[in-house]
């Protein structure tokens, strides 16, 4: 009985090993990388062909980058791929070689970065308010007349509309215990809002702030930092990702990764909508860096850390909080736990 298992599973083997799939010759081609960069710019061309040391006869080679077609040459022939069109961050390469009535498929990655290198602003305190400083705060955002800050930790999140010259809360909306409260955005009427870990999000009527829909992350990742074009909804995720969400049924439909130069910038949190350009902050790091929404490079850089010895600050109490009041044309920051918050002017 067992020497018939064996052949058995013998035959079965042979059959499994005897059934390969033509079109799927491994190791037969590599991408030439011998002259690639360490990294990429996104004003750089990539000059692909196919290492060959099997040497068939190839009678064309298709080339992908994140699945999509960038074109095909004949035979192994030198194929230019200019970088200007596709995203920062990783290009997942693909190159497809039809040889002697078969395909053979290989793969590779690089990473690109900007081709700008960020301006480094300074700024003006205009105003000094006061601040609630026990409000851990992960959003920051004017509707109408009034400034809402949403706070997070589990157990004490909320949001509340204040009046920011007093410091005075108006309207609080407290969240369950089990939700860590991240960033806030108004658009369409609403208060959209974040929560950290548990991928959930909730939708209130921006007058009464009356909670009117809660919904389901559609992706696998964290809610941080929000802001809005008053089309579309951008939300970070504490990675270099800032999502582009439909507000009508809360699907995400697009990202930009944020680099500048010479790296990406991880830890993207709460997020601002300023004149066309999205203002962030970063987690851990006493800056504001300001992004171009549709590429995702980092323009300009502000140094935030002067504002750490007007404010009682200890060294985990980190800034974050963006808002831009159209009204005056200028910009609300503060941190967590800040005691303080001010009204400043970006220096050109």
């Amino acid at each position: 009985m067992k020497k018939y298992k064996v052949l058995i599973f013998m035959s079965l083997l042979t059959t499994l090993i005897g059934c390969g799939d033509k079109n799927n010759s491994k190791n037969l081609f590599s991408i030439d990388e011998s002259k690639f960069k360490s990294m990429f710019h996104n004003s750089d061309t990539i000059h692909f062909t196919l290492k060959n040391e099997a040497n068939k006869t190839i009678d064309s080679v298709t080339y992908y980058n994140n699945d999509k077609k960038i074109g095909a040459v004949k035979g192994n022939s030198t194929f230019n791929y200019l970088l200007t069109n596709e995203k920062l961050g990783y290009q997942n390469l693909k190159a497809v070689a039809h040889f002697e009535g078969e395909n053979s498929e290989t793969t590779t990655r690089v990473e690109m970065l900007s081709s700008i290198e960020p301006k480094i602003l300074t700024y003006t305190v205009l105003n000094t308010y006061p601040h609630n400083i026990d409000s851990f705060t992960e959003g920051l955002e004017f509707y109408g007349d009034n400034l809402y800050e949403s706070t997070g930790k589990n157990g004490s999140s909320y949001f509340i509309k204040t009046d920011y010259k007093t410091g005075k809360s108006l309207q609080k909306v407290d969240l369950d215990s089990k939700y860590f409260g991240e960033g806030i955005t108004f658009i369409n009427g609403k208060i959209f809002q974040l929560t950290w870990q548990q991928q959930t999000g909730f939708i209130y009527d921006a007058k009464t702030l009356k909670l009117e829909k809660t919904f389901k992350f559609d992706k696998n990742i964290e809610g941080w930092g929000m802001t809005n074009d008053k089309k579309y909804i951008y939300q970070s995720d504490g990675t270099e990702k800032i999502w582009k969400m439909n507000p009508e049924n809360q699907k995400l439909i697009d990202f930009i990764n944020v680099y500048t130069d010479t790296k990406k910038i991880k830890n993207v949190n709460e997020l601002e909508w300023i004149n066309g350009k999205i203002y962030a902050n970063i987690w851990q790091n006493d800056t504001i860096i300001i992004v171009d929404p549709i590429s995702g490079a980092v323009e300009s850089v502000i140094d935030m850390s002067g504002l750490r010895k007007l404010a009682h600050v200890t060294e985990n109490d980190v800034i974050n909080g963006i808002a831009y009041n159209p009204k005056t044309k200028t910009i609300f920051v503060t941190g967590k736990n800040w005691d303080k918050m001010f009204e400043i002017k970006i220096n050109n």
